[in-house]
């Protein structure tokens, strides 16, 4: 007999998803890969089915995204990759970008002491030093299997041959429109005819597929050492930016410990700094262990305020103590330690309602991608990469054919002004030359009993950390599927801003007045990031979950 808990579930996931939609995960014995792409996911299948290990697909997948997901994939970027191993070992690869060597504090405030708010994320300024193609190629050298050339092979095929835009590419091809008709070089590649792609139609990709054939022939060497960093380069001194070519001679990948902890019997390897998203995840974990969460919270006005509130503790610790190891001190034994969690959760209990006051309204978009692999030699990679806003900073540096980031604007620029979006941070996380920004990404591994239980991550901006938080208490708490548990709505606070981001239905009408009689002002958002999820079940079937929310993305296994 189905429980009442389970009914209230699937009526909970049908009236936040808005239609009848399939909410069952799918299934493969062999490999699975999930991306948010449906192309780049195919890649890294047909690398599993070749002989490759997770590693291997993970790389190809990684590639394939620079090309069919030009918005938000890159090879003028950065991010994470966390891997679990087939003999247990877990590792963190630190692909983040990194500030140019010239580079100051000041670098976005004018003689007035005033945030130069376009400059930081439209200009060859807002460029930081891009991770990961280096990253990419440590990763294959280390843990994979196939060479790079085989590994790249298809991404190069896309680029050349061309790959046809969906309806949800011709979208946001249309959106930024204007943004990419700024500079002719890039309006000769994303416009046709000075008109957005549309649905159908194909974007061959030449200039692109040249400069992946480059690095399949040489290696990272010919990014960092050759042609295109000159390329990058040369663009940047045109147009009043700070990059050298010491910047990318200089530019290394680091391999870190992840961030672990524990909650409910799972173990969870997450991102380490750079990245905030492992430290504030596992705090909000650690507080939650210590509050009565029912397994019904999504009925409970007291457990979404429990969680809202060690959502709103864990960002202000992100917000003031976090940054690159390489310049500050993280206090990551403080932030993890169960004394701390248990002060905190005592002072959410001891308090009735929630501090009211109002900050300015921000918008915050859903850019970064994510995706999820594991194979069936027990390897699992989770990885994260970003060219911060869509497009980056919407500059292509004339022959190379790939988006620069706009990561720059990840740092905190000045004291106590919100970035774009909204996080309002301190001196750990300001501009230093060679210092990489913070960053909210979360690839992240679950294992119990020492084997892989989820992989898991998403795109979104500050609401990733909180994304895969939901995520996994619906699976742990809820017993949701995987399925369910990525499309089920979701709610993000961090406590400045002082309102709780939710998606339309999120709450329901009874529970949105309850929480406002606690002091919460709630404000509707509807652009959200995509969980990418892979579940491991009792008999070892790998179900994969490609969130509702990217519709051209998919989970495929064999």
């Amino acid at each position: 007999m189905i429980s009442i808990k389970r009914v209230l579930t699937l009526l909970t996931l049908l009236f936040c998803t808005h239609s009848f939609a399939d909410i069952t995960p799918v299934i493969a014995k062999q490999g699975m890969v999930v991306s948010e792409q449906r192309v780049a996911t195919q890649v890294g299948v047909d690398i599993l089915r070749a002989g490759g290990n997770a590693i291997d697909a993970a790389i190809a997948v990684g590639y394939a995204l620079a090309v069919t997901y030009p918005c938000c994939g890159n090879i003028g970027g950065g991010g994470f990759m966390t891997i679990h191993l087939a003999d247990g070992k877990n590792i963190f690869i630190n692909f983040r970008e990194k500030a140019p060597l010239r580079a100051t504090s000041t670098l976005f405030q004018d003689s007035a002491d005033t945030e130069t708010t376009d400059d930081i994320t439209q200009s060859y300024l807002s460029v930081a030093v891009p991770g990961t193609v280096l990253g990419f190629e440590t990763a294959l050298n280390k843990y994979g299997t196939f060479t790079r050339e085989q590994v790249m092979a298809p991404a190069i095929k896309l680029a050349k041959e061309g790959y046809v835009v969906t309806p949800y590419d011709a979208k946001w091809f249309g959106v930024y429109a204007e943004d990419l008709a700024r500079d002719p070089y890039v309006a000769s590649i994303f416009l046709k005819n000075g008109k957005p792609y549309q649905a159908g139609e194909k974007i061959i990709q030449t200039d692109l597929a040249a400069t992946l054939q480059l690095i399949s022939n040489h290696g990272a060497q010919a990014f960092y050492k050759g042609s295109i960093a000159k390329d990058i380069v040369s663009a940047s001194e045109k147009e009043g930016g700070i990059l050298s070519l010491a910047d990318f001679e200089q530019y290394n990948v680091e391999e870190l410990a992840p961030i672990t902890c524990s909650y409910k019997g799972y173990q969870i390897i997450s991102s380490a700094p750079p990245s905030s998203g492992g430290i504030t995840l596992c705090e909000m974990l650690n507080i939650l262990s210590n509050l009565p969460i029912s397994s019904s919270r999504y009925h409970q006005t007291q457990d979404i305020n429990y969680i809202l509130e060690a959502m709103r503790y864990a960002y202000r610790d992100r917000n003031e103590k976090l940054g690159d190891p390489n310049f500050i001190d993280n206090p990551i034994a403080e932030l993890l330690s169960s004394d701390y969690a248990k002060k905190i959760s005592k002072n959410i209990k001891a308090k009735r309602f929630v501090d009211t006051t109002i900050e300015k309204d921000v918008k915050e978009l859903s850019d970064t991608t994510h995706y999820s692999i594991i194979d069936n030699k027990g390897n699992a990679v989770s990885v994260t990469y970003t060219l911060n806003g869509f497009f980056g900073s919407k500059l292509i540096a004339k022959p190379t054919g790939f988006f620069l980031n706009d990561e720059m604007d990840d740092f905190a620029t000045k004291a106590g002004v919100p970035n774009r979006f909204g996080l309002i941070q301190h001196d750990a996380n300001n501009i230093q030359p060679g210092k990489r920004p913070l960053s909210s990404m979360t690839p992240t591994i679950v294992l119990k009993d020492g084997k892989v239980k989820m992989v898991l991550g998403s795109p979104g901006g500050p609401r990733i950390i909180t994304s895969v938080l939901l995520t996994l208490l619906n699976v742990i708490d809820e017993d949701m599927n995987i399925k369910e548990a990525v499309d089920a709505s979701r709610y993000h606070f961090q406590g400045n801003p002082n309102f709780v981001d939710i998606e339309p239905l999120a709450f329901s009408f009874a529970l949105q007045k309850n929480l406002h009689y606690l002091g919460y002002r709630l404000l509707p958002q509807g652009t959200w990031g995509a969980v990418e999820a892979i579940y491991i079940d009792h008999n070892g079937n790998f179900l994969g979950a490609n969130d509702r929310r990217r519709p051209d993305g998919a989970a495929l296994g064999y």
